[in-house]
């Protein structure tokens, strides 16, 4: 819940997520279909608190969380809800913008929602008491970095290697970007893509939403046990951009 990138395609967009948890965490059950308010969404669950951290549904929606908003916070649970539940609640809804928008987060840790609905990319935020959100470009790259993990001038640094990415990929398949998100960084093991530090906090999947204008795919990848899983949905409407 850690990495975030968005990349528009030729015939669709790519969104992929870098999970970075602590390793004594349960490990994560692998992309399914569920049903959750007359919606079929696929997504990996989380095998402690039930939720997810990345999702995509029938009809093109997206969604992926990263943990704090816009800065690192102190934690203070007992928590209401878990993040990943809050965030299934709000993707399984039929309008998820709105949904985030009228839903109370009191006593709900701060996170940040990338929502791509209806062909729109909005960006959404929880500081712990306040939401803030805000339409993006579509047809623009962008990249997360979680704010309770890598500080700004990490973040800047990530910017950078995406935006030098991008310029020796212009046109990059989805499996050009999950080389980078596997790949990506200098070296540093603590604010690489994949990171790893000390073997306390690491990357421990890397998953990948391919949305096209028939059909939808979710690619997972387990980096515990190496394993590959995919899921795939027929949509039941093309991606279109509301104006």
């Amino acid at each position: 819940m850690c990495t975030v990138t968005f990349v528009p395609a030729k015939d669709g967009f790519f969104i992929t997520s870098n999970r970075d948890e602590k390793s004594w965490r349960k490990q994560a059950l692998p992309p399914a279909v569920y049903f959750h308010e007359n919606a079929h969404v696929i997504y990996p669950k989380d095998a402690e608190a039930g939720g997810t951290w990345i999702a995509m549904k029938q009809n093109g929606d997206a969604a992926v969380l990263l943990n704090g908003a816009f800065e690192k916070h102190e934690a203070a649970p007992p928590y209401r809800k878990s993040r990943g539940v809050i965030f299934l609640e709000i993707v399984s809804d039929a309008q998820p913008v709105q949904k985030f928008k009228s839903l109370s987060l009191e006593g709900i840790e701060p996170f940040t929602l990338i929502l791509f609905c209806n062909g729109n990319l909005q960006e959404n935020r929880w500081n712990g008491t306040q939401k803030f959100s805000r339409k993006l470009d579509n047809n623009s790259p962008h990249i997360w970095s979680s704010a309770t993990l890598y500080d700004s001038a990490v973040v800047r640094k990530r910017e950078q290697w995406f935006a030098e990415w991008l310029n020796k990929n212009p046109h990059p398949s989805q499996e050009n970007i999950l080389e980078f998100h596997q790949f990506g960084g200098d070296g540093d093991a603590g604010n690489d893509l994949h990171m790893n530090r000390d073997g306390i906090m690491l990357t421990v999947s890397v998953t990948g939403i391919s949305l096209q204008q028939d059909k939808s795919m979710m690619r997972y990848l387990d980096m515990k046990d190496t394993t590959v899983h995919e899921e795939q949905l027929l949509l039941q409407k093309q991606l279109i951009t509301e104006e």
